[in-house]
């Protein structure tokens, strides 16, 4: 991936223009990327529900130091122009590979996705299986891991599902603001700023991205079918995350987890050359942060099978 295949039409959007990267058309859309790195296959970062391309900088700096390396935000997230959300998983796959061939990157793919991001790579490798080198999942969103929860924590669960959007108050806002200041801590401050700011500003796509998910996501994935035979790891966060789960008790919290577990192990056990490792003590949402070694080195790990 040369600078000359990187090039494309950019824009400060709404509120400002992004700390780093730049915004690109694609189908009237701005987009956010931020490319580095050269060299295939391509790796290309998908952010989960609510996160915004640049939370994975400290996994994009140190995986572009050994192959071309891709993060974005889709349309209605992060610095990218607004989209209607929620959106169905073919609408977001196209999207994406709209981008890619914008910027001139030339498949086949290593697609690093994380939770919601993951269920999207997938749908992208089940597409276009040629366009894809290999997977690294992070926690991904799965059609069956409701099913393999315990009947409490699914009780529990679906009073969250496509609830309402709740109107945070000024003060709630602040204490999110010092949770993404304690978990960024180590951005370059010309990017954590912004970032900060961003997440604050752009608060309801989070919510906005994870509702429908049924019938926007789970159901296309189950229609396309099976993953073609490539090098998969999925990583599972073992650690206790926040609200919800956090005010379990603890054996319906070692049920959540069990079930994610199972889930995964299954996923990485349907095609041959697939792996399920567990990261202790990692949350989901920061799983990239708290276990920033392991993410990696499954990345790099994953960069070796494909060029053997």
């Amino acid at each position: 991936m040369t600078p000359e295949l990187m090039e494309g039409r950019s824009a400060a959007p709404e509120g400002g223009a992004p700390p780093v990267g730049r915004l690109v058309d694609v189908s009237g859309r701005r987009l956010f990327v931020h490319t580095k790195g050269s060299g295939g296959p391509v790796v290309v970062i998908l952010p989960g529900a609510g996160a915004i391309g640049l939370d994975y900088l400290n996994v994009f700096e140190r995986i572009a130091e050994h192959s071309a390396t891709v993060l974005y935000d889709r349309g209605g997230t992060g610095w990218s122009d607004a989209a209607d959300l929620p959106r169905s998983a073919p609408e977001v796959v196209d999207e994406l590979r709209a981008l890619l061939e914008a910027l001139g990157a030339a498949p086949p793919y290593l697609l690093v996705g994380h939770s919601l991001g993951g269920a999207f790579a997938r749908h992208f490798a089940q597409r276009f299986p040629a366009e894809v080198a290999g997977l690294l999942l992070l926690d991904p969103a799965h059609e069956e891991l409701d099913a393999h929860y315990p009947q409490e924590v699914r009780e529990l669960f679906a009073q969250f599902v496509d609830a309402p959007i709740p109107d945070f108050p000024p003060e709630m806002l602040e204490l999110w603001r010092g949770v993404f200041a304690d978990k960024l801590q180590r951005w370059p401050e010309g990017v954590r700023g912004p970032l900060i700011a961003r997440h604050v500003e752009r608060w309801r796509a989070g919510f906005l991205e994870g509702q429908k998910t049924e019938a926007l996501v789970y159901e296309p994935l189950r229609r396309a079918g099976g993953l073609p035979d490539f090098p998969l790891i999925v990583l599972s966060a073992m650690g206790i995350d926040a609200s919800p789960t956090a005010s379990l008790p603890e054996g319906m919290q070692r049920g959540v987890n069990g079930a994610k577990q199972a889930v995964n192990r299954l996923l990485a056990g349907s095609v041959p050359r697939g792996e399920e490792r567990e990261l202790d003590g990692a949350t989901h949402v920061w799983m990239h942060i708290e276990r920033e070694d392991s993410v990696v080195a499954a990345l790099v790990d994953l960069l070796g099978r494909i060029r053997a």
